[in-house]
């Protein structure tokens, strides 16, 4: 008779799986949290159905819809990837939840791509949101999907550096009011509601460069010009994705 053995044997779960779980743990405390739910999506769609219906802005000839709702979606992408990030992460570290995080078999690096998976997904959701109210508000998109695809995930990129270059060098409370501050000066001065040429030609080239101005600019030449890859927009969201995650890579504190 085999004699069975009962004696346990702690091994950590795949790498993969620990991420997974992670990245599942952090998309539901997202989408659970009021404040962080009305950044995500009660504000863009608030703003998507308003500036739509009502005639209160001047956006130079064509449908309100269809210059808005692409600027809707970089919103959405900056408020997830940004704002909410750096906001979120900024607290994790004054808590000692980023040191106890890091101690556990999920690694910093592993860690750090939960957090990246965990904001692609709260995206995702806000994608299909916000896509479905402005179908409903009568967009018709057009363009190539996949240019469209790939200048979200360089927005995410350069939005994520910004937040964890952010959230690791300044205090939880410095983090929320700058974070929140530059989300309103970005919403205002970065194309997103008011057409870029509505602003002085002296700072018009200085506006373009911003990484919010790159994103919108490029969906909205793809899902509203048909456009099939804006290479200027997709060169500056790189250089800022590059710029950012490097120096957060260098600069992050996790205590």
């Amino acid at each position: 008779m085999t004699t069975l053995d009962f004696t346990p044997a702690p091994v950590a779960a795949p790498f993969a799986r620990m991420v997974l779980a992670q990245a599942a743990a952090e998309t539901r405390q997202t989408l659970r949290n009021g404040e962080q739910l009305l950044l995500t999506l009660i504000i863009p769609v608030l703003l998507l159905v308003g500036f739509s219906l009502a005639p209160l802005i001047d956006i130079g000839g064509g449908r309100r819809i269809d210059f808005l709702a692409p600027g809707v979606l970089a919103l959405a992408i900056m408020s997830t990837a940004f704002t909410g990030q750096a906001i979120a992460t900024g607290f994790e570290r004054r808590y000692g939840v980023l040191k106890r995080l890091g101690a556990t078999p999920l690694s910093r690096a592993g860690l750090l791509l939960a957090k990246t998976v965990a904001v692609l997904a709260v995206e995702g959701v806000q994608v299909v949101v916000i896509v479905a109210v402005a179908l409903a508000l009568g967009w018709r998109p057009q363009g190539s999907p996949v240019a469209a695809v790939l200048l979200v995930l360089l927005g995410t990129a350069a939005f994520s550096g910004l937040g964890l270059l952010m959230a690791g060098l300044l205090r939880a409370e410095a983090t929320l009011a700058a974070a929140n501050l530059v989300y309103l000066v970005l919403l205002g001065a970065g194309g997103v509601i008011f057409p870029l040429d509505k602003f002085p030609a002296g700072v018009r080239p200085a506006l373009e460069l911003l990484p919010i101005s790159a994103l919108t600019r490029g969906l909205r030449s793809v899902l509203a010009e048909g456009a099939a890859l804006p290479l200027g927009a997709l060169a500056v969201l790189a250089a800022w994705a590059v710029l950012s995650l490097g120096l957060a890579s260098r600069t992050f504190r996790w205590e």
